[in-house]
């Protein structure tokens, strides 16, 4: 597989998201014996971003990545991500902003304990706490790496503004933002700023949440407790128009003999040199699916194609985690 840089991180074009493989989507924690497969086979076929969090779960799929990594450490670059547990005040229960000095400190030494390590080489917030000024946080992980448990400094669905802020204390590696051929919001403002400060880009759910892959024809398919089902982008009419968007993809994967879900990756690793998609998966064949996309090239006339399709109807996330996300 071919490489980039994050910042002066070197990994794969690209990497591996593990949320899935534990909580949020239909199946979710289901099988992880099969999840262990998928982490070890991604790293066969030269995999090297291996993306989770202390909350997914929680914390259970730190452990299931730790298990999957069980002597391949140093194959991999590692990141997790801290903020939506108040470690400070631990009363508040989870999916609460907190990215207090004491809550990352306490996060940060539960974090290595799960994943059996004794550093991170990527560590993010996983959202903006407007309680906290981000030059504390930063900060606070500035100190980390001077402690050697953390690499590098990650921001995740962060605006400009707060990127550069951040940036001034201590440089920051990567940003991680929603980004795919249905949300496209990233483009107008933060990927010219991380172009501007040499800061790399990781897009989650490149592939929509599974909606890119074209397999998704129903809000049926999702059981009572897939998150999806409280996305408006997931609901009604919204769904039904999508379809029309995700056949689109389909008839330029038809072009290109490729999978739908390879022609959405490949339109991402077109859009930049330091773009690392991290789709999410916990099966193997679709691990082998997506590592392929790399090698898929799409023509100008395909990427014209992509570039003009209509954005997706309705909002992917619903109003509560709308308001986490900077733009």
């Amino acid at each position: 597989m071919k490489h980039t840089t994050l910042g002066n991180l070197k990994v794969a074009r690209v990497g591996l998201g593990t949320m899935g493989m534990s909580s949020y989507y239909t199946g979710a924690g289901s099988d992880d014996a099969e999840s262990v497969r998928t982490i070890a086979r991604a790293l066969d076929r030269g995999v090297t971003l291996i993306d989770t969090a202390e909350v997914y779960g929680p914390y259970v799929n730190e452990e299931l990545v730790a298990r999957a990594l069980a002597g391949r450490r140093d194959e991999v670059v590692l990141a997790t991500k801290f903020g939506l547990i108040p470690h400070a005040a631990p009363e508040r229960g989870t999916h609460v902003l907190d990215s207090s000095p004491a809550t990352i400190r306490a996060a940060v030494e539960g974090s290595l304990k799960r994943l059996r390590t004794d550093h991170i080489d990527l560590y993010y917030q996983h959202r903006i706490d407007p309680d906290t000024p981000i030059e504390d946080v930063a900060g606070t992980v500035a100190e980390l790496v001077q402690e050697g448990k953390v690499g590098h400094l990650g921001l995740c669905e962060a605006g400009p503004e707060t990127i550069r802020r951040a940036h001034a204390v201590h440089p920051v590696t990567a940003v991680q933002s929603s980004y795919s051929l249905w949300n496209r919001e990233v483009e107008e403002r933060v990927l010219p700023t991380l172009r501007e400060l040499g800061i790399g880009f990781v897009p989650y759910s490149p592939l929509g949440h599974g909606f890119l892959t074209g397999t998704i024809r129903s809000p049926e398919q999702f059981a009572e407790d897939d998150w999806r089902r409280t996305s408006p982008r997931f609901q009604g009419e919204n769904f039904y128009r999508n379809l029309a968007l995700a056949d689109e993809v389909r008839a330029v994967a038809d072009e290109v003999g490729a999978t739908p879900a390879q022609v959405a990756l490949a339109w991402l690793l077109a859009k930049g040199e330091h773009i690392v998609p991290i789709p999410g998966t916990k099966q193997v064949t679709r691990v082998e699916e997506n590592v392929a996309a790399d090698g898929v090239a799409l023509t100008p006339e395909q990427m014209a194609t992509l570039d003009s399709l209509p954005p997706a109807a309705g909002s992917a996330e619903n109003d509560e985690a709308r308001q986490r996300i900077e733009r």
